[in-house]
């Protein structure tokens, strides 16, 4: 039976949200009190996952609340390093006074979006994370600057899939302020996901055909009706014979202390 992780960004100021969308998902990509959150609402959601045995990831991004991380910026190597850290620490300290410990980390907006194409700046994406933790899961797309920069320092790297965003051509995202860049009719994302699981790929946005690598599929917390269509994408995944389950952290018994 195939296995595939189920993760969804959360943490991001809708408690109710996220309470009816955690049980359903495998992974919570928790925000880091920077583009949205604080320590309250991290602590709540980590709570939350770990009631439902969810894998707690770290959500990080630019600094932006105003424009909830989804404006790019530029920064030094530096300033990515400090930036990383300081969301990484403040997540993680939560997460061990909550009694357990991160399992991955995935940049969040205008962050991952950039550093799918910026091969400086994933290079120093994946350096802050290894001086954070060198076994800490970094989760991106298969064939991106990331995957590329995480292969190169031998960093674990799980490639995703997303079940709620239209793809162009070249395999990024159609930015969201094109029409239907956000996928939202629970049949058309359950299609997409059928078609992931068993051809391998997407349709994009001209039509063609898009071949995706993946071991864990994203649906974002802030899409409209997200448990809804958390549901409707296990039970296509149940029909198909896929076993949801988040993936098992490499070098887990060698993590930082």
């Amino acid at each position: 039976m195939r296995q595939i992780d189920l993760n969804a960004d959360v943490g991001e100021g809708d408690r109710e949200a996220d309470q009816a969308l955690i049980p359903l998902v495998t992974s919570a990509n928790v925000a880091c009190g920077v583009h949205a959150g604080d320590a309250e609402t991290m602590r709540a959601t980590v709570v939350l996952a770990m009631q439902h045995r969810v894998a707690v990831g770290a959500h990080p991004s630019y600094d932006d609340r105003d424009g909830f991380g989804r404006r790019p910026m530029q920064l030094t190597a530096a300033e990515i390093n400090d930036l990383l850290l300081y969301q990484l620490e403040a997540l993680d300290a939560i997460t061990r006074d909550a009694g357990t410990s991160l399992q991955h980390v995935k940049p969040h907006g205008a962050l991952y979006n950039q550093a799918e194409t910026d091969d400086g700046l994933a290079v120093a994406i994946i350096a802050a994370v290894r001086a954070f933790d060198p076994n800490l899961r970094f989760v991106g797309r298969a064939g991106s600057a990331m995957a590329r920069a995480a292969a190169a320092a031998g960093h674990p790297f799980t490639p995703e899939a997303f079940a709620d965003r239209r793809y162009q051509p070249d395999g990024s995202l159609l930015p969201r302020s094109q029409p239907g860049a956000v996928l939202t009719d629970p049949e058309e994302i359950a299609r997409q996901v059928r078609s992931l699981i068993t051809h391998g790929e997407v349709v994009a946005n001209d039509g063609s055909p898009l071949s995706i690598a993946f071991e864990t599929l994203c649906l974002h917390g802030d899409t409209p009706g997200s448990a809804v269509l958390a549901t409707r994408i296990r039970k296509e995944l149940s029909a198909l014979g896929v076993n949801v389950s988040a993936p098992r952290l490499p070098g887990a018994d060698t993590r930082r202390p």
